[in-house]
C-alpha cells in the first residue's frame, strides 16, 4: 500500500497517540499537534522521515492552517484527517457561565470545524477521509456535561452536513467508546461533585473491573478507517466497534 499523509490532532498521548502508532506502523507520513512539545519532539525523533508537528493551542487562530500547510509543504499531499483532541470537565449547568461554556466550545467544536475547514481543499484533492472523533455522550444526557454532550452532538452533525456538501470525501464522527484516558481520570474525580452517584460510580467500577477500553482498541479501528475509509458510511455517526466496521476491528 502506498504511504499516505495524515494530521492527528490531540495526538501526543492516550487515543491520538495509538491512531499515530498505528499510521506510523503502516508507513504513513503524520502531522501531529498537542500541547505538549516534549512529546511531540520525542515522536519527531523516533520517526524523522514519518512525522512533523506544531506544538500549540489547538483554539488559536492559525493552527489549522499551519498544520494542513506543513502537510502538504513536507509530503506532498493530505489524504486524511483526524480530529481527536478535547476537553471535559463536569459542571452542571446551573452552575456554568456563558464564558465557560464560550471556552469549552472552542476546544469540542470550533477548533474542530476550523480544522475541518482549513484542511478540506487539500482532502478533496485526495478523495480522502476527515474523521472527527466525538463521544455516546452525543446521543445520551449525563449529569455535569452539558457542554460537552452538545458540542459533539454539533460535531456529529458536522460531520453528517460536510457529507452532503462534499460528495468526493468521506466525513465521519466516531464513537471511540470509554477509552483509559486522562479524560476518564477527569471524570472520575470531579465528577463526583456534579454527576448522579450511581452514574459516577458507573464510571468508577468501569475502571476498577478493567472494563475500560486500551487505547489501542478504537484508535486502530481509526487509523485503519482513515486511511481505507468506507465511503458508503459518510455523514454517520458510527460505533468504533459496530459491525459495520468489521473490515477494521481484526
Amino acid at each position: 500500500m502506498a504511504s499516505k499523509v495524515f494530521i492527528v490532532t490531540g495526538a501526543s498521548k492516550g487515543l491520538g497517540a495509538a491512531i499515530v502508532q498505528h499510521l506510523l506502523a503502516q508507513s504513513h507520513k503524520v502531522v501531529v499537534t498537542a500541547r505538549s512539545e516534549t512529546l511531540l519532539q520525542k515522536l519527531k525523533e523516533a520517526h524523522p522521515t514519518q512525522v512533523e508537528y506544531v506544538a500549540g493551542d489547538i483554539t488559536s487562530e492559525d493552527i489549522a492552517e499551519r498544520l494542513t500547510t506543513l502537510a502538504v509543504n513536507s509530503f506532498g499531499k493530505l489524504d486524511g484527517v483526524v480530529i481527536n483532541h478535547g476537553v471535559l470537565e463536569p459542571k452542571r449547568f446551573a452552575d456554568e457561565s456563558v464564558e465557560d461554556t464560550k471556552r469549552f466550545y472552542d476546544v469540542n467544536l470550533f477548533s474542530y470545524v476550523a480544522m475541518a475547514r482549513a484542511s478540506l481543499k487539500e482532502v478533496k484533492k485526495t478523495k480522502g477521509c476527515i474523521v472527527w472523533v466525538s463521544s455516546g455522550a452525543a446521543l445520551k444526557a449525563y449529569q455535569g456535561w452539558s457542554t460537552y454532550g452538545s458540542a459533539k452532538a454539533a460535531v456529529n452533525s458536522m460531520a453528517a452536513h460536510l457529507a452532503v456538501e462534499e460528495p468526493d470525501i468521506t466525513s465521519v464522527s466516531f464513537g471511540p467508546g470509554r477509552v483509559n484516558t486522562d479524560m476518564q481520570a477527569v471524570i472520575r474525580e470531579k465528577g463526583k461533585d456534579t454527576m448522579e452517584k450511581a452514574m459516577h460510580q458507573n464510571f468508577v467500577d468501569a475502571l476498577e473491573q478493567g472494563e475500560l477500553l486500551r487505547p489501542e482498541q478504537p484508535g486502530n479501528v481509526i487509523a485503519k478507517f482513515v486511511a481505507n475509509p468506507l465511503h458508503k458510511l459518510s455523514g454517520q455517526y458510527i460505533n468504533w466497534n459496530s459491525p459495520e466496521l468489521a473490515a477494521y476491528q481484526s
